[in-house]
């Protein structure tokens, strides 16, 4: 049993690692990639009309053309900025809204926690990619659009887990004894709920980066994302449709690994963060 956890135990840690290199990859060719257009060491990702339509890779283009003569690689490239930044806004913005929600319906109740819990569950319950595609067709095309869909979708999973949370924890007996002694609402939420309800958040935030990033690139597959002009992976992928029974496939490739990494990384991030914090949890458990 104790090999076994051991192994389990290095296993997580592993991941985690490749998790967190993965990501800070990503985040590194997404601060670089704009630079290095604006110093001219590499072409605009908008740019390539006068390059060979559909080139395969070469030396000058490593990832070839699309149809549009533009270069697949810095479109690829700059398609991670724009992931990690629509992705970052999105979910910031959802938990910003579903955290303090989910910790005023637990710890209040009543007739607010039912209609809330209501509210929640219903867009819950919806598909996340056909939820985010009806709000992205209200919506229309552009980056705060795309950012503002994938909010809303995210909203009730950090609602439901936080209200959860703080709907056990409020029973404690030290939130009680600060209640007897005065401590008011919101005092009793930042000062002994929050950081009690907290813990959850950093796993589930991981995890939801990694589904956003699929979701994001559902929505640009369909033409409900990002502008044409803005490179980005499932609008990318979409494009090369196309071409793939001729044999480009280098239009599709190059976006679609890139994509399938970012994910891996996010998942294996998510799944190490839980089970480092799991871990911890139980050691306090066991120590108190």
């Amino acid at each position: 049993m104790r090999l076994l956890q051991s192994g389990l135990t290095t296993l997580s840690g592993r991941m985690a690692r490749w998790g967190v290199g993965i990501v800070l990859a990503y985040s590194l060719v997404a601060l670089l990639t704009p630079l290095l257009i604006h110093a001219g060491l590499l072409p605009d990702a908008n740019a390539g009309l006068e390059n060979p339509i559909y080139a395969a890779p070469s030396w000058g283009h490593w990832c070839g053309t699309d149809r549009l003569g533009r270069d697949v690689c810095v479109r690829t490239l700059a398609g991670s900025g724009v992931a990690l930044q629509v992705v970052l806004i999105a979910l910031v913005a959802a938990l910003v809204v579903g955290v303090p929600l989910g910790m005023v319906s637990g710890y209040l109740g009543g007739w607010l926690d039912r209609t809330l819990v209501l509210l929640m569950d219903t867009l819950y319950t919806l598909p996340v990619l056909l939820l985010s595609v009806v709000l992205a067709f209200l919506l229309g095309k552009g980056l705060p659009n795309a950012a503002a869909a994938l909010c809303v979708v995210y909203i009730p999973q950090y609602f439901r887990v936080v209200r959860n949370q703080t709907a056990q924890v409020k029973a404690e007996l030290f939130v009680e004894a600060a209640r007897s002694l005065g401590a008011g609402p919101l005092w009793v939420l930042r000062r002994y709920l929050l950081r009690n309800v907290i813990t959850s958040v950093p796993v589930l935030l991981t995890l939801n980066a990694a589904d956003a990033v699929l979701v994001l690139g559902g929505l640009g597959f369909l033409g409900l994302g990002l502008p044409e002009t803005i490179p980005e992976w499932g609008s990318d992928l979409q494009q090369a449709l196309t071409a793939i029974p001729t044999g480009i496939w280098w239009t599709a490739l190059f976006p679609g690994v890139a994509m399938f990494v970012l994910v891996l990384g996010l998942s294996f991030l998510g799944e190490g963060l839980e089970s480092w914090l799991s871990g911890s949890g139980t050691v306090r458990r066991s120590q108190s």
